[in-house]
């Protein structure tokens, strides 16, 4: 993951680390590292969204477990140096920059309460189509609904996760969905 922070330049790896931060203190769902991932390609630099993943796993749990150990600012920049890899510069930069700003919201925020250990529901988008033919079939006029989830999971990686269903079990699916409104509707 070292070697892929130094090809990160400066401005995007401070707007990791910012969107980490903003993260851990509950103000957003999650990273969207897809997102991230092709601006940064689009400026030129070659790095996959799995290794850029990595990244912000690795730096969520830098700031996290500094949270939890109540480190200033000096103490993190000097354990970052004694790492047997060591990061780049610029980006100890930054991450001595983000923390010294951020570094007394997220204690707080991690002392208030634990980090969740399940995904976040982010979004829900679902369009209606119908199969009109197929190789093995001249004409199936099938409708289905395919229904896409954006889901942030506990490192705030932000995914898209997709499913297909018939008429009918949407009709189900949606009447669960009334049954929940209604039940929250009491509380």
């Amino acid at each position: 993951a070292v070697e892929k922070i130094r090809l990160i330049p400066q401005d995007f790896f401070a707007e990791l680390c910012e969107q980490i931060i903003q993260h851990l203190n509950h103000k957003i769902p999650g990273i969207n590292t897809a997102e991230l991932c092709q601006r940064i390609q689009t400026s030129g630099v070659d790095i996959s969204i799995g290794d850029l993943a990595k990244i912000a796993n690795m730096l969520s749990f830098l700031f996290s477990t500094a949270a939890r150990n109540s480190l200033s600012t000096e103490e993190l920049v000097t354990i970052l140096g004694s790492g047997i890899s060591t990061l780049p510069k610029h980006a100890v930069q930054v991450i001595r920059h983000v923390w010294n700003e951020q570094s007394k919201a997220i204690a707080v925020s991690e002392d208030a309460s634990d980090m969740a250990t399940v995904g976040q529901f982010v979004d829900m988008k679902w369009k209606l189509g119908v199969a009109m033919s197929s190789d093995t079939c001249r004409s199936l006029k099938y409708p289905y609904v395919t229904v896409t989830l954006t889901v942030a999971d506990p490192s705030g990686q932000i995914t898209d996760k997709s499913f297909e269903m018939t008429v009918p079990q949407f009709k189900n699916f949606f009447r669960q969905f009334k049954e929940m409104a209604s039940v929250l509707e009491t509380v």
